[in-house]
C-alpha cells in the first residue's frame, strides 16, 4: 500500500519524543526519512518557545521590581528629609479641609462643568499656597522637545482606546494592551509554520506542528487562568488584569486544535482514502477518536467563554468551564505521548489552584448580614472579620487571606450554598466594597455590594427579603497594588468610578486618607510633601445608588479632606461629559511645574474608554498623566 511510509511515520510520531534521532533505521520510501526529520524537527523547535516566554516574564519582572526599588528609595529620602526637620509630624501639612455637610451631599447636583467650578473654588486658597506660580496650560506642558513630543505622542497612542467593533460591538482593549498581543501571536505564528514545506505529502508535518503549538501553550493558558500564579509576584499584575491574555491565547488554541483536526483529515483524504481506509475506519482508530473528544471539549470551552454566553447563562459558564478543562485534559493526556509532560504540568497548575489554596488555604467561612438598599435592587453583604496577622513569610508564600486583611481595589469569590444546590460550586467574584483595614486594627468590616441581575444575584436578592443572615464562604483576597502605587505617588489623585464602580472608588479615596494621617514614616513621607489632593468622581444612574456609600461615608470622607463630585443622575440628565470635567480639574489643580496627576477608573466599558482616552490626549499635550482602569477582564 504507498501510503503504508506514512502510516510508519505516525507511528514513529509516538516515538519521535522519546528517541530523538535514533529512530528504526527503515526506509521503506525516501520520503518516510524526510517526513521523520520534520517531525523530531518540530519535537526540539516547540520547547524553546517557552525560553522566550520566560525570557519576556524576566524583562517586565526586572521593570516591575526596578519601579518598586527606586519607588521605595525616593520614600527613604523624603523619610530622612522629614526626621531632619525635627517636629514634621507635630506640624502637619495643612489641608483645605471643607466642613462636612449632610445636606449638601443629599444634594450635589449641577452640571458636569458648573459641579467643577465649584469645588475649584474651595481649593483656590490651599493652591495659592502650594504654589508660587500657576502656569496657564499654554504654558505648561507644551514646550517640549523633538524627542519629547516623540516620547509623548507614542505614550499617548499606546493609553488610547480605540471604539469597539461595529456591528458585533466588540469591546477592544488600549492599543498597548493590543501591541503585546499582536506580538504573542506572532511570536505563535512563527512557531508554526517556522521550517514548513507546504507540500501534499508534508501536510502531516504541519498538521502535527499544530498539534504541538496546542499542547505547548496548554501550560501558559492554565497559569493565566488561575487566582493563586507567580505572575503578580513578579510583575505586579494578578489575575484579573491578565484575564484578557487567557482569552486570546484560548481563542489560539481553538484554532490551533481546528486546523490539526482539519490537517488530520487532509491527511486520510489525500492519502489513506486512495487506499480504501473509509473515513469511519479512520475516526474510530483510538488515537484519533480521543483526539476528537478533546477537540469537541475545547471547543464547547471555547463557545460557553464567549462573553454573549457568560452574560446570559453565567453559573452554566462556570459550571461547565470545570467540567470540561478536566475532561479536555483527560482526552489530550491520551490522545499524544508528547502531549502529556504539557498536560501535567496544566493539570498541576489547576489542581494546586482550585484544590490547595481555593478551597483550603485562602477559603474563609464566615457569617454576613443582608440589607437591600434604597433602590430595592441591591444586596449589602456586610460582616465584622476578626484579623490574625500573618508573617510576611507566610504572605510571600501562599499570599494574603482574609484573616491577614485585604486593601483597596481587592475582591473575594462569594458562595452561598443555602441559596439553592446548584450554587454550592458556583465562586462569583466581587469588589470588597469598604477600607482596608488599618495594621494596628484587630478587625475590619468587610462589605460586598450586589446588584441582583439573573441567577445567583437575583436569588440572593430574594433570600435578602426573607432572611437577615447567611453564611458565605469566601476565596480571597485577590487583586493587585497597581492603582494605589499610582495614587500614592501623585500630586492629584482622581477617582472616577460609575455606578456600583463605587465598591473600587471609595475604598480608594480611604486608603489615600488613612496614609495622609499615618504616623509611619515608612508610608506617609511621599503623601506629606507631595501634598496630594484627592479628588472622586461618581457617576450615578439614580438619586437612590447614593445608598450605596452612604450619604454619612460620603460627608466624612470630605470632611477628611477629599473632594466629592456627584453630577446629576444620569436619568435625569444624560450622561456628564468626563473628559471636560477631567480636564477642568487638571486646569485648577495640577497646573504647575512637575505636578503628577493619576486617575484610576472603574465602571462601564464606555465610561471606562472615555477616561483613558482623555488621558491619552493629556499625555499627548505633555501633562504627566497616567491611567489605572480597574475591571475583571474584557
Amino acid at each position: 500500500m504507498e501510503s503504508q511510509w506514512l502510516q510508519d511515520a505516525i507511528r514513529l510520531s509516538l516515538k519521535a519524543s522519546r528517541e530523538g534521532d535514533n529512530g528504526p533505521p527503515e526506509q521503506r520510501d525516501p520520503r518516510l526519512h524526510k517526513l521523520v526529520e520534520g517531525i523530531i524537527f518540530s519535537r526540539k523547535l516547540v520547547p524553546t518557545y517557552y525560553l522566550i516566554i520566560l525570557g519576556f516574564i524576566c524583562l517586565l519582572s526586572a521593570s516591575h521590581w526596578t519601579e518598586k526599588t527606586l519607588r521605595w528609595r525616593r520614600r527613604q529620602f523624603y523619610r530622612s528629609q522629614l526626621l531632619g526637620t525635627g517636629n514634621a509630624y507635630d506640624n502637619p501639612v495643612k489641608y483645605n479641609v471643607p466642613i462636612a455637610r449632610e445636606q449638601a451631599l443629599n444634594g450635589i447636583r449641577s452640571s458636569s462643568c458648573s459641579t467643577v467650578e465649584a469645588t475649584a473654588s474651595l481649593l483656590q486658597k490651599d493652591l495659592d499656597e502650594r504654589t508660587t506660580l500657576l502656569e496657564t496650560r499654554e504654558a505648561h506642558g507644551l514646550h517640549l522637545g523633538y524627542l519629547g513630543f516623540i516620547i509623548c505622542t507614542a505614550k499617548a497612542i499606546l493609553i488610547y482606546q480605540p471604539s469597539p467593533i461595529p456591528f458585533v460591538n466588540k469591546t477592544l482593549p488600549s492599543n498597548g494592551t493590543s501591541v503585546v498581543l499582536l506580538a504573542f501571536m506572532a511570536l505563535n505564528i512563527f512557531y508554526t509554520f517556522f521550517h514548513i514545506n507546504f507540500t501534499v505529502f508534508e501536510v502531516f508535518v504541519l498538521a502535527d506542528r499544530f498539534g504541538l503549538i496546542f499542547v505547548a501553550n496548554l501550560p501558559l493558558l492554565y497559569i493565566l487562568a488561575a487566582k493563586n500564579q507567580p505572575l503578580r509576584f513578579l510583575t505586579g499584575r494578578s489575575y484579573e488584569s491578565l484575564n484578557i491574555f487567557h482569552r486570546r491565547l484560548g481563542e489560539l488554541l481553538c484554532l490551533a486544535a481546528l486546523f490539526h483536526s482539519a490537517g488530520m483529515v487532509a491527511v486520510w483524504y489525500t492519502l489513506f482514502r486512495p487506499d480504501g481506509l473509509g473515513l469511519t475506519h479512520f475516526l474510530v482508530i483510538k488515537m484519533v477518536l480521543l483526539g476528537i473528544g478533546a477537540f469537541i471539549s475545547y471547543e464547547v470551552l471555547y463557545l460557553t467563554s464567549l462573553a454573549s454566553f457568560r452574560q446570559r447563562w453565567y453559573e452554566l459558564f462556570l459550571g461547565t468551564h470545570v467540567i470540561l478543562q478536566v475532561l479536555a485534559l483527560s482526552f489530550v493526556f491520551f490522545h499524544h505521548e508528547t502531549a502529556r509532560p504539557y498536560v501535567g504540568i496544566a493539570l498541576g497548575v489547576f489542581l494546586l489552584d482550585r484544590l490547595v489554596y481555593r478551597m483550603g488555604i485562602k477559603s474563609t467561612t464566615i457569617g454576613a448580614y443582608t440589607k437591600i438598599l434604597e433602590d430595592e435592587d441591591t444586596v449589602r453583604l456586610s460582616s465584622t472579620v476578626s484579623l490574625k496577622p500573618r508573617s510576611p513569610c507566610w504572605i510571600f508564600i501562599f499570599g494574603p487571606t482574609l484573616m491577614s486583611g485585604w486593601k483597596a481595589t481587592d475582591h473575594v469569590l462569594l458562595t452561598i450554598p443555602s441559596l439553592s444546590s446548584k450554587h454550592w460550586i458556583q465562586a462569583h467574584p466581587f469588589t470588597i466594597a469598604s477600607k482596608g483595614p488599618l495594621a494596628d486594627e484587630d478587625e475590619g468590616r468587610l462589605e460586598l455590594l450586589i446588584r441582583a441581575q439573573d441567577g445567583f444575584s437575583r436569588d440572593l436578592l430574594n433570600a435578602a427579603r426573607l432572611h437577615k443572615h447567611l453564611t458565605v464562604h469566601l476565596d480571597g483576597p485577590y487583586g493587585s497594588s497597581h492603582a494605589r502605587t499610582i495614587l500614592e505617588d501623585s500630586n492629584l489623585a482622581i477617582v472616577v468610578a460609575g455606578g456600583s464602580g463605587i465598591a473600587v472608588g471609595f475604598p480608594l479615596v480611604h486608603h489615600l486618607l488613612d496614609i495622609s494621617r499615618s504616623t509611619d514614616t515608612e508610608i506617609a513621607p511621599t503623601f506629606m510633601l507631595l501634598r496630594r489632593k484627592i479628588v472622586l468622581i461618581w457617576v450615578i444612574r439614580e438619586e437612590a445608588h447614593l445608598s450605596w456609600a452612604g450619604r454619612p461615608a460620603l460627608a466624612d470622607a470630605e470632611n477628611r479632606g477629599a473632594e466629592i463630585i456627584i453630577p446629576q443622575a444620569t436619568e435625569e440628565i444624560g450622561r456628564p461629559n468626563l473628559k471636560v470635567m477631567i480636564c477642568e480639574i487638571l486646569e485648577k489643580f495640577a497646573n504647575a511645574t512637575g505636578q503628577k496627576t493619576r486617575i484610576v477608573a472603574s465602571g462601564p466599558d464606555s465610561m471606562g474608554r472615555a477616561v483613558r482616552n482623555t488621558c491619552a490626549s493629556l499625555v499627548r499635550e505633555g501633562k504627566d498623566v497616567d491611567v489605572a482602569i480597574e475591571k475583571f477582564g474584557w
